[in-house]
């Protein structure tokens, strides 16, 4: 059973993929009706422009390389065009599922991997602080782009987390990125002073 949701989750993860890359190119966003959006995308954009441009050089390489032996060169050739789809799909679901704030939660995206809904009365606190090393802590989830983090939000109660792999966990405090942290630190207190208190124990 553990298996079948693994390739269950692998295989949602690649659809999420293929429908931000269609997002992407029509120049739209994923769940952003009902709240203000925010990106994150920027710090990784010339990153990724990179390492695409090196597996596209790749694939041209291998495929002239392999040439003589057809029965090598398909397969590898697949493998390698499904790489670079991977690299633009990553980048394309960075752009197209920012983070979104409404009235209730703050809504924290990663690409198509990460999508954890924070409910605004469990926020205890939230500060801009970049960060550029991260050690790895029971309750602390860090979301780094470009290996770096720009907002700390703290939270009055653990919440529930999967991992990429559908591990379960609880986080209590979050790090991530955002193109403008001290816009989206501002409005998360604009509206934490419209929703209730944070819950306290």
């Amino acid at each position: 059973m553990k298996a079948v949701g693994l390739v269950r989750r692998l295989t949602a993860h690649e659809l999420r993929l293929l429908v931000s890359i269609a997002l992407w190119m029509a120049r739209r966003s994923h769940g952003t009706r009902h709240g203000r959006a925010f990106g994150y995308a920027q710090g990784q954009g010339g990153v990724m422009f990179a390492f695409g441009f090196v597996c596209v050089l790749e694939t041209i390489a291998m495929a002239v390389l392999l040439r003589p032996w057809p029965a090598i060169e398909r397969p590898v050739l697949v493998l390698d065009l499904y790489g670079v789809l991977q690299v633009v799909g990553m980048h394309a679901a960075s752009v197209s599922r920012p983070h979104v704030l409404d009235d209730t939660a703050l809504r924290i995206r990663r690409a198509a991997h990460i999508d954890l809904r924070v409910p605004l009365d469990v926020i205890a606190s939230v500060r801009r602080e970049t960060r550029y090393t991260h050690e790895k802590r029971p309750g602390e989830l860090d979301l780094a782009i470009g290996a770096q983090t720009t907002i700390t939000l703290e939270l009055a109660e653990p919440i529930g987390h999967l991992t990429f792999l559908g591990r379960p966990t609880d986080v209590r405090l979050i790090r991530f990125h955002a193109d403008e942290p001290d816009v989206l630190v501002q409005a998360i207190r604009e509206m934490r002073t419209l929703a209730p208190a944070p819950r306290t124990y």
